[in-house]
């Protein structure tokens, strides 16, 4: 007999469980019915759980059982479904005799992976146009207010007394799953309806995925800080191995001005992701940034300045994977000028300290020990935050990664910084 031959002692299928399933999916029956059924044909406790995570239904022998299912415990099997080339979801099993049969199992899932794709396609209609209304509103796509407002309803979303922006940014210290930028979105979204009844996410438009903004009612003006604060805390608590960079705006009472929140709340994101000790910041606390918020719309100049400036000091540090040049100069700016300050908090010598200086000098012609110099370089550093570049941060143990942070391509000259919808 081939190796591959199925064992003749198998278990024959249950035709009658089978048939359950497909007269399940033919009446209707829902999610838990349909894998109730689907547990029986396999011999085997089940888990479903959607392509963001959430369980939708469960069928254990034991709440001992379901446990290890979710814990994802030694002998679970972890099954994608897929409809077409899209992922829907997947199915953890452990069978009470070890594995099902492979071709039963292929059958079981794909009916399976058919009903979560009925049954949640809708609701991902609904989220697609929930996506677009962000990007047109932060776009300013929308500016009559009535037609703004009204649309907002059609989607849940009372924005008539106001409303707020947060950006939410994760970067992956380790390595981690593929699905975890969804993860990022639902959990964002299902943290701020907890706090704002009706708020709604989206992934920027454009980019890896990696950034969520959020736009919330706030008839209070104190919605968008509970919002942020609480995102915070659910991606802390359900997305381990992150680092985050959580920015909100200033409410916006008339809803026509979330195209100005949602800069604010990029502005505050920005500064934020080069903070190693800060996680959450609001625009009312980036202080002289603000002064740049004009610039978010169209950054040329601001990133001419930051080309005249301290461009060159990244390019160093990069070359040489080092932070010594630009790190040293914002923790001299952080120290008020102070050189004794910056060697002690940077844990080396001022002589040291003096000789970076004295590259700076010698590669931007700025010379920090003049006010003229010092404040064009501190402008510098402030216009690389609010363009959205990573500072350098040494080496790193692959490409992309730095402290922490995957560091984002710097962007070629004239381009916009990262925006929501964009």
């Amino acid at each position: 007999m081939s190796p591959h031959a199925r064992d003749e002692t198998a278990s024959t299928p249950d035709l009658g469980a089978l048939g359950a399933i497909t007269d399940a999916v033919a009446a209707g029956a829902g999610l838990p019915e349909i894998v109730r059924a689907a547990a029986r044909a396999l011999d085997a406790s089940l888990v479903l759980i959607d392509r963001t995570s959430v369980v939708l239904a469960v069928a254990a022998r034991s709440p001992a059982e379901e446990r290890a299912l979710l814990r994802d415990a030694e002998g679970v099997e972890r099954v994608e479904l897929r409809v077409a080339d899209a992922v829907v979801g997947e199915l953890r099993l452990r069978g009470r005799e070890g594995s099902p049969d492979p071709a039963l199992l292929r059958l079981v899932t794909t009916l399976v992976a058919s009903e979560v794709e009925r049954v949640r396609g809708p609701e991902r209609a609904s989220e697609a146009a929930a996506a677009e209304f962000v990007h047109a509103v932060l776009a300013r796509e929308v500016r009559d207010r009535d037609d703004l407002v009204a649309r907002g309803k059609e989607l849940g979303i009372a924005l008539d007394r106001g409303g707020s922006v947060v950006v939410v940014r994760a970067h992956p210290r380790t390595t981690v799953e593929d699905d975890w930028r969804a993860r990022l979105l639902a959990l964002s979204e299902r943290a701020a309806r907890s706090i704002a009844p009706g708020a709604i996410a989206a992934a920027t438009r454009g980019s890896d995925g990696d950034e969520v903004v959020v736009l919330a009612p706030d008839p209070d003006g104190e919605g968008g800080r509970r919002v942020a604060a609480t995102v915070l805390r659910e991606l802390e608590a359900n997305l381990s191995g992150f680092a985050f960079a959580v920015g909100r705006s200033r409410v916006a009472r008339d809803p026509v001005d979330l195209h100005r929140a949602g800069n604010e709340a990029l502005l505050a994101a920005n500064v934020v992701e080069g903070d190693q000790d800060e996680a959450l910041l609001a625009y009312d606390d980036t202080g002289t940034y603000q002064l740049l918020l004009p610039h978010m719309s169209d950054p040329a100049e601001l990133r001419r300045f930051y080309d005249e400036t301290v461009s060159k000091l990244v390019a160093y540090d990069e070359q040489y994977e080092t932070s010594d040049l630009v790190g040293t100069l914002e923790t001299f700016l952080e120290c008020d000028g102070n050189v004794n300050a910056t060697a002690a908090r940077l844990i080396t010598h001022r002589h040291t300290v003096r000789y970076r200086f004295e590259r700076v000098r010698e590669i931007t012609g700025l010379d920090v020990n003049s006010t003229d110099g010092r404040e064009k370089l501190s402008f510098g550093l402030k216009a690389m935050r609010v363009l959205g570049i990573a500072a350098p941060r040494g080496p790193a143990s692959e490409r992309g990664v730095a402290a922490g942070r995957v560091r984002r391509e710097t962007p070629e000259r004239g381009t916009a910084p990262r925006r929501p919808g964009a």
